[in-house]
């Protein structure tokens, strides 16, 4: 197999970058992700540390495609659910910075199929009584979860994550007609919907489709040439397959991992990409906006997509976590369960992938695995990791 751009960045980490991380330390993380392949708990997993800006650990263990014998690359390209989203909110952040939205905007400014929107006053059996809520929902509700949209997907749209046979402006279409659950920014309720409407006001001011618009203005200037929503057939062989782990065993999920004829997207989940190219995007972030010798976003914007913004509110998947503008954030000593520190951002996704960004450590963790179920944000192979990852830092 030819040296990728992983192994080469590897190879070319500093002696003074080492010296703040304990190798040893790292060198058991492929040893550990080892031990659950052999267990058979994944297929297989890659996993990147970064440390004050260098590579310091990057592995690829067990296989990307069982079925085949494909063993898992470096360069494997995953299917990261979820993770997708705090890249639609850096889109949305972007806008801001141009001066072309306000994250105060109510979303109806941008859409006005969601002018009228009710609110779920009560429900009596199989009737609801609806009424008009308090205020507008805004793009901040959006960004933190706190709209009150629902958390599924609509009626008639429940397998759009899977079929993809809808555009992204008739999926949106009709999430507007959906009454919100709760008034808007009473609770915290993780929305897909909510996101995904995000990613329709990125096409409606920007003038370009969603998929296109992310292209453009970050994927390119951040040379993340692994990361789309509709796979070209070019790269199907290093696309890892999806498993279910039931009674020590693995089998294949049956969904098309390259989603033949898909229309739809996905903001709020649709976004194939490897290890390293999520490397550039959190590096990015954590060095407020820029990457790649490229301004994507201003400190301002980073700034405040990264803080705390849901306050008391419980919110989260994990402990002691909050929510700020898509990322999900270590709000108290609660939330430092694997040794984050408080302030630490990042996100999961459905099929079992997770990074963070560590602004106190300079330090940036990325877990890369492909399974239906299983544990969520806190399942044994992702707190696994980022323990030993934060574990591994000594200066």
């Amino acid at each position: 197999m030819a040296v990728t751009r992983l192994a080469v960045a590897l190879l070319l980490v500093s002696l003074s970058s080492f010296a703040q991380v304990d190798p040893q330390r790292l060198a058991r993380i492929p040893e550990r992700m080892q031990e659950f392949v052999d267990a058979k708990t994944a297929a297989g997993f890659v996993t990147l540390v970064a440390h004050r800006g260098e590579i310091v650990q990057i592995s690829a263990t067990g296989l990307q495609v069982i079925e085949s014998n494909t063993k898992m690359r470096t360069d494997s390209i995953f299917q990261i659910a979820s993770m997708t989203k705090p890249i639609t909110a850096a889109a949305i952040m972007l806008l801001a910075d141009e001066g072309r939205l306000s994250v105060a905007d109510p979303v109806e400014k941008h859409l006005p199929e969601f002018r009228g929107q009710k609110m779920v006053r009560e429900r009596h059996g199989d009737s609801t009584v609806l009424e008009a809520p308090p205020r507008k929902i805004t793009l901040h509700d959006l960004l933190t979860h706190t709209s009150g949209m629902p958390g599924g997907f609509a009626v008639g749209l429940a397998e759009i994550f899977v079929d993809r046979d809808r555009t992204l402006a008739e999926a949106v279409a009709v999430y507007s007609q959906q009454p919100l659950s709760f008034e808007p920014g009473a609770r915290w309720q993780y929305s897909n919907m909510g996101i995904a409407t995000l990613g329709r006001i990125i096409e409606v001011v920007s003038g370009m489709p969603y998929q296109d618009f992310l292209a453009k203005r970050i994927f390119q200037p951040l040379g993340m040439v692994d990361s789309f929503f509709f796979p070209p057939k070019e790269k199907y062989d290093r696309i890892a397959a999806i498993y279910d782990a039931k009674d020590g065993r693995l089998n294949r999920d049956p969904r098309d991992i390259f989603r033949a004829g898909a229309k739809y997207p996905a903001p709020e989940g649709g976004l194939y990409s490897t290890a390293d190219d999520l490397y550039r995007f959190y590096q990015m972030m954590l060095n407020d906006g820029e990457g790649a010798g490229k301004r994507i976003l201003s400190p301002s914007a980073v700034s405040v997509m990264t803080q705390l913004h849901t306050a008391d509110i419980e919110a989260g998947f994990a402990p002691g976590m909050g929510w700020g503008y898509g990322w999900s954030v270590v709000r108290n000593i609660e939330g430092t369960f694997r040794f984050n520190s408080i302030g630490t951002y990042g996100h999961g996704g459905a099929y079992r992938t997770y990074a963070f960004v560590d602004p106190h450590k300079e330090l940036i963790g990325i877990i890369l695995f492909q399974r239906v179920a299983g544990g969520g944000d806190v399942a044994d192979e992702i707190n696994a990791f980022i323990q030993m990852a934060n574990a591994a830092v000594i200066n």
